[in-house]
């Protein structure tokens, strides 16, 4: 059976490069970085070197770049930190983030009694930046936390211009930058942000390691207690061989950046070719010029067909999503399309498709094939 893996926003195959990487790695360097003799030495130096390269591509200091198990434990971390340790009284975020960022939120509110605040979206998926300043007004110390790129649409936020607004209020600013990292050019000099996240499994490198950007002098305290690793901020022996790989995918990502962004942009508008061609009555949910690696529509089919479409189209060997891959098995809708569509759109039939240097047309085309079955 041919197999169309269309769902890259959830994760991503590793580069084969990556892999040899990594069992070079294991195979001849696989001393306790935090160990004096040669053995130790050599890891130090593979992990050193690794968060040099990282920093280079996202032109920050190595200092700034904390090594995390990935994306959730960086959000969970920096929020929980702001208000423990920097004394933040207010976290203004969106009902459409990433339940790292979200259900972290709700905890600290309800623990620490701080205020949250959501700010307006959009139906289109984008962030209502006026509401964002009108929130800012009130005085109080304060965390925001906003997704550069949303996980579900594909819906891309102006860093920049949020970094400028909550500088302008005194602000600290931390974003999910898990599905950008990699994939965009992010330039830590230029965008007055505080913190950011990213998990190497979304720009094909391997899962269970990620990091954090932390802007120096920031007061961040650590979460996880133990060795003096990672300057104090995060204890734990580090995983060499993974912090390796992330540092060969993301340099391989960059790298390739220009061909592989323009490659899968074709992709993504062939795409839209066809559903307008085939399925003349299907949405956008969001912009038509979102992301270039994620898109979001409804199906012009009926709402019965809406439990059992991804069914169908595995049987047919394709993968792709109805959102988050961290609420698979949930029977409820989308929180973040719940955000954007009435009540009538939400029992339709969506799917939420992300591409890959690793896809083709043909792959599309399957796919196309594939629904029209449907």
């Amino acid at each position: 059976m041919k197999k169309v893996y269309l769902d890259n926003a959830s994760t991503t195959a590793m580069r084969p490069e990556v892999i040899q990487e990594m069992i070079k790695v294991m195979t001849e360097d696989f001393g306790n970085p935090s160990s004096t003799h040669s053995f130790g030495r050599n890891g130090k130096t593979i992990l050193e070197l690794s968060r040099k390269s990282i920093a280079k591509y996202l032109n920050c200091t190595a200092q700034e770049i904390i090594f995390t198990s990935g994306g959730t434990e960086a959000d969970n971390w920096i929020l929980r930190s702001a208000v423990e340790d920097l004394k933040a009284e207010r976290i203004i975020t969106t009902r459409i983030e990433h339940h790292a960022v979200l259900h972290t939120a709700q905890v600290l509110e309800s623990e620490y009694n701080v205020q949250l605040d959501y700010v307006n979206v959009n139906p289109d998926g984008s962030i209502d930046l006026t509401h964002l300043s009108n929130l800012l007004a009130e005085d109080k110390k304060t965390i925001v936390s906003l997704m550069h790129v949303n996980n579900e649409t594909g819906a891309v936020l102006d860093l920049e211009r949020v970094g400028v607004i909550c500088k302008q209020y005194n602000a600290l600013f931390h974003s999910d930058t898990v599905q950008s990292v990699g994939k965009t050019e992010i330039d830590l000099q230029k965008i007055p942000v505080d913190f950011i996240v990213a998990s190497a499994h979304k720009f094909h490198g391997p899962k269970g390691v990620g990091f954090a950007f932390v802007r120096k002098n920031s007061g961040l305290q650590p979460l996880i207690f133990g060795g003096e690793q990672e300057k104090g901020l995060r204890a734990g022996t580090e995983a060499v061989h993974q912090i390796a790989g992330m540092a060969k995918a993301l340099s391989l990502s960059y790298e390739n950046l220009d061909a592989e962004r323009n490659y899968i942009s074709g992709l993504r508008s062939y795409l839209i070719e066809q559903l307008e061609t085939h399925f003349p009555g299907f949405r956008i949910n969001g912009k038509k010029d979102d992301f270039y690696n994620i898109i979001n529509v409804i199906l012009p089919f009926s709402a019965d067909k809406t439990s059992m479409l991804l069914f169908s189209l595995d049987m047919k060997g394709i993968a792709v999503s109805r959102g988050s891959a961290c609420q698979s098995g949930s029977v409820k809708p989308s929180h973040v399309l719940k955000e954007m569509l009435s009540e009538a759109d939400l029992k339709l039939p969506n799917l939420r498709i992300s591409f890959s240097h690793f896809n083709t047309k043909e792959d599309i085309d399957w796919l196309i094939e594939s629904l029209k079955g449907v």
